[in-house]
């Protein structure tokens, strides 16, 4: 349908279902081609066509087409029509569209380039990169589909995208990567300029011609010694053989008309492979290839300390040492390198300077992981899930190639014609509730990253789970807790007084009740928030990696806020490392009545609201199974047992103040065998019982008073029994 906007722009008239798109008739902004794509559909669903089948039902499809249609067949009696001429380049330009709203930031950093981690797999053991046991990996249900990785593709290329990167984990150990890598390749049309891929090399001779045919244009390869004992004691694995031979190859494939950019990544660390810099220089004597250093980096679990980090300088200073003919040479605005070439060299040097000297201010990137979470940033842990929101359209669940067929076999029912070049992509039905959720993330993209020190205590994924190199391809910038929270939680936009907001744990709708919308305003958070709409939450179902075992600079552990980032912005804890245990928490307040009424109705059970202590006790249940909903940074966990006791206590005569007219005394209990405790749910489902007890009384006593609220008991997990806030025993270490 983007296709169709754009032949429609330049003069033509298409034909699709009944509509005709001229030129007045499309948006003047990228970012509205998705509108155009809807209101250029029909509106009838395909009556036998769904994603998913339960029994003889069918959900009716409405899908928009990113595609070029043939010509319509002209009815008996129509007059032909013929195209106009193709425009001359200089009104191609004058007629350019603006960048895509939705993919510009505050800072006017307009993203045209997106790296997609397609695995979390790798077959190396980087000591930069993941720990030697390697990471917890998604099970394959969370990663995303080939269908799901093309379809949000489309959508980022129809918004301006010209450039996607392929990465992990190590992307040639998905089996379908070529496949993968063609279906994106036919995005060229479209408005794709290059298709990259970023590799260690060990397996990549053995697809590299196929991913060449599919339109592979860049190979980043890492390799951070031309060593081979080197090479073992860093990748922790055999094969720079093999990975030798993907070098060669690659430079075959250039020698015989390839159109392959070539670079070589490589991590410098201070005493382990400083000295392979010269002989990565020496390389770029004969070959066609462009050596990027880049400095050491931390993420979650590489062990990285300052001592380790050979910066930018010192690097530029042993080279010079040697090559003194080194000169700087001019970059392209949006380079993450620094790049220089020894005068009459083949090749070129970079320098990737994230940790000393950042290159924000022309970052033009964005990340897809491979569990299809957005990333704006490489070092920001917070992430947003877009493959929920893809999913939707498939009640939830991963879109394979079969639902991915209807999908196609729907538009093409719809737009009543076949595809003309049959690689005509499609765009999600709900493109647009993907298009506002990536538009908050890009929003809230920071103007530059942490300094060093700050970046070094700050937390992330381990790089692996990030990006297969650590080639700092997005702005890294300070934590923004915005989108931070994760659990699996499901996000569906909902309109609320005329503004955009969230409703969480929506059920998932239908494509007929997903169609496409019209123009939409962007609105921010923070004006959100003013408008009464309450707290935005975007939650994604990455697992996190976040370590609990901060310490001092001193060594010894401090009093702090576990929930609190080093620059005391709020995260959720990890409980990856912590062992399942039964914890049990007990929670207790009351409902102390203001005058004589209240009391006696609610002890016979004669208020018009019905049981007051029935309806609470069911209240507090359900609250205790619900807190991960109410509370934003508590975990989800399985709970074995949850009861809520309501015990009325009648006021003596002679008794003053709070208990003169009786109260409600509410003790809640609540057990889970698991990584983390209950009182968080202990202490919601008693306060939801008491509010309970509150709304079903207020007619009749209005001066009711909830207090008392307190976690009165513990047990469980490393810090033993707790009663009353004091420790009765504590557990072995």
């Amino acid at each position: 349908m983007l296709a169709a906007a754009r032949h429609a722009a330049q003069g033509l008239q298409v034909r699709i279902g009944t509509r005709h798109l001229t030129k007045t008739s499309i948006p003047s902004s990228r970012h509205i081609a998705t509108a155009a794509a809807a209101t250029a559909t029909t509106t009838t669903s395909a009556p036998a066509s769904s994603i998913v089948r339960n029994g003889s039902s069918s959900t009716p499809v409405d899908v928009s087409i990113g595609a070029r249609f043939a010509p319509p067949a002209t009815q008996p009696g129509e007059p032909l029509r013929h195209p106009a001429p193709t425009p001359s380049r200089r009104d191609r330009i004058k007629d350019a569209k603006p960048f895509s709203e939705f993919l510009t930031d505050n800072y006017s950093r307009q993203h045209d380039y997106l790296r997609i981690s397609v695995t979390e797999r790798c077959n190396l053991r980087c000591l930069y990169c993941m720990p030697e046991e390697g990471v917890p990996l998604s099970p394959s249900k969370e990663l995303l589909t080939t269908p799901e990785i093309v379809l949000l593709s489309s959508l980022f290329v129809s918004q301006g995208v010209t450039k996607i990167r392929l990465t992990g984990g190590e992307p040639t150990v998905r089996r379908d990567i070529v496949p993968l890598m063609q279906q994106i390749g036919a995005l060229r049309p479209h408005g794709l300029k290059e298709l990259c891929l970023t590799t260690n090399g060990l397996s990549l001779h053995r697809k590299l011609d196929a991913m060449v045919e599919a339109g592979l244009t860049g190979i980043n390869l890492s390799l951070d010694t031309t060593n081979p004992w080197q090479f073992q004691l860093m990748t922790r694995r055999n094969g720079f053989s093999a990975v030798q031979k993907s070098i060669d190859r690659i430079f075959e494939l250039k020698r015989l008309g390839a159109n392959l950019k070539f670079k070589i990544n490589c991590v410098v660390m201070r005493g382990l492979n400083d000295r392979e810099i010269l002989p990565f220089v020496e390389m770029t004597r004969e070959k066609d290839v462009e050596v990027r250093f880049i400095e050491y980096m931390p993420f979650g679990g590489n062990k990285w300390n300052e001592g380790k980090m050979f910066s930018y300088q010192e690097m530029l200073e042993l080279i010079r040492s040697k090559y003194p003919d080194l000169q700087k040479i001019q970059d392209h605005k949006n380079d993450t390198s620094k790049t220089f070439q020894v005068r009459g060299f083949a090749g070129k040097v970079g320098f990737i300077t994230s940790m000393t000297h950042n290159f924000c201010g022309t970052c033009n990137r964005l990340r897809i992981t491979s569990d299809g979470n957005i990333k704006v940033c490489l070092f920001d842990n917070a992430e947003v899930s877009l493959r929920d929101i893809v999913r939707k359209i498939n009640h939830g669940e991963p879109i394979d190639e079969e639902a991915f067929e209807v999908m196609r076999q729907a538009a093409l029912e719809k737009a009543g014609q076949a595809f003309a070049d049959g690689q005509s992509p499609l765009l999600a039905p709900n493109s647009e509730e993907l298009l506002k959720i990536i538009g908050m993330a890009v929003k809230n993209k920071k103007e530059k990253h942490a300094d060093m020190g700050d970046l070094e205590n700050m937390k992330n994924r381990p790089m692996i789970l990030i990006d297969t190199n650590t080639s700092p391809s997005t702005t890294p910038h300070h934590h923004n807790s915005q989108f931070s929270s994760r659990s699996n939680h499901q996000v569906q936009w909902m309109s609320q007084n005329g503004f955009s907001s969230l409703e969480v744990l929506s059920p998932p709708s239908s494509f007929a009740r997903q169609g496409l919308q019209g123009n939409s305003m962007f609105i921010p958070p923070s004006l959100l928030a003013s408008r009464g709409l309450g707290h935005i939450r975007l939650f994604s179902t990455t697992r996190s990696f976040l370590s609990d075992n901060e310490t001092s600079n001193n060594g010894k552990e401090q009093p702090k806020l576990t929930h609190l980032t080093s620059t005391g912005e709020a995260h959720m804890v990890s409980i990856t490392q912590k062992t399942p245990s039964s914890r049990t928490a007990v929670a207790r307040c009351a409902v102390y009545f203001s005058n004589p009424t209240a009391f006696p109705l609610v002890v016979s059970n004669s208020l018009k609201k019905g049981d007051v202590l029935g309806v609470a006790r069911i209240a507090g249940i359900m609250a205790a199974k619900r807190t991960p909903d109410i509370i934003p940074l508590c975990h989800p966990i399985m709970l074995t047992h949850a009861e809520v006791e309501l015990t009325p206590v009648k006021g003596s005569a002679g008794e003053e103040g709070e208990k003169e007219y009786g109260y409600i005394d509410i003790k809640a209990t609540v057990s889970c065998h698991g990584k983390t405790g209950v009182e968080m749910e202990a202490m919601t489902a008693a306060s939801a019982a008491a509010l309970t007890v509150y709304d079903m009384c207020k007619a009749v006593d209005k001066g009711m008073r909830v207090e008392g609220l307190r976690v009165v008991m513990k047990e469980g997990g490393k810090s033993g029994k707790w009663v009353e806030g004091e420790s009765v025993h504590s557990q072995g270490e």
